[in-house]
């Protein structure tokens, strides 16, 4: 069976999230391969996307739970790179 959000076939789980979602996951959780000042900018940028998400999410439900959901993503970057850099 094939899933499909907004006319964009999603081949996974993390393709149907981010295409319903409309935000990139990879964002908010990054990969264990990036550079240091790759990782400060992309935090960066995950902080002001979280900040306008929050700010949607006042009047849009679904917008809100896009917002949780980053913010969770944001905070499970948690220890693992920290030190590791």
């Amino acid at each position: 069976m094939k899933a499909f959000v907004a006319g964009h076939e999603a081949m996974s789980a993390h393709d149907f999230a981010e295409l319903s979602l409309g935000i990139d996951l990879e964002l908010f959780t990054g990969s264990p391969s990036e550079a240091r000042p790759d990782r400060r900018v992309r935090l960066a940028v995950a902080r002001e996307v979280l900040t306008e998400l929050r700010e949607a999410g006042e009047s849009d439900e679904l917008v809100a739970g896009a917002a949780q959901l980053a913010a969770a993503l944001l905070r499970g970057r948690g220890d693992r790179k920290r030190g590791k850099r």
